[in-house]
């Protein structure tokens, strides 16, 4: 599952994180490996990580966040630590942003449905059943594309989407 965070939401509460300093709207969190029941495999060696991490700041300009999914989801993948960050920069680099969120200028307010469908459109490639939106307090937090190991797209199973009516969406 590829989970592609709203930067303005996570920023709000973290203002000085290295990702918010670009001020974009939505950034890689991370590739998930997932069992079909909907629930993750977490830590699942001591491999190392990437001997230059540096290489993935496009992706992870926070070393933090990348050494945490590396452990905790790359482990799981059956990767080695390059290939993990390099398939999940490729997952992040296929889904195509709708224009009328990357270019919010203020707040607004949408049914969940109604962003998934800005998703659909922009990205004809992943169908509907695909996506999952993630949501906190009626603000949203991530589109999740559950994606099989070659990066099609497939359909979510297990996967709670959120059940607000409406999400509120902060500008970047």
């Amino acid at each position: 599952m590829l989970n592609i965070s709203w930067s303005p939401e996570f920023c709000f509460s973290h203002p000085v994180a290295a990702e918010c300093a670009a001020h974009s709207t939505f950034v890689l969190h991370g590739l998930w490996p997932e069992n079909n029941d909907g629930t993750y495999p977490a830590n699942c060696s001591e491999a190392p990580g990437p001997a230059d991490p540096a290489q993935y700041k496009d992706i992870y300009p926070d070393q933090g966040l990348l050494a945490h999914e590396w452990r905790t989801h790359g482990t799981c993948s059956g990767l080695s630590a390059d290939a993990f960050f390099a398939t999940a920069r490729t997952a992040y680099r296929s889904v195509k942003i709708p224009p009328a969120l990357a270019n919010l200028k203020t707040q607004t307010s949408m049914a969940p449905e109604e962003i998934l469908g800005l998703f659909t459109q922009s990205n004809p490639q992943v169908p509907r059943t695909s996506l999952v939106l993630s949501c906190g307090h009626n603000y949203l937090t991530a589109i999740e594309v559950c994606l099989d190991k070659g990066l099609h797209p497939v359909p979510c199973s297990g996967v709670r989407s959120c059940r607000a009516g409406t999400v509120r969406i902060p500008a970047p």
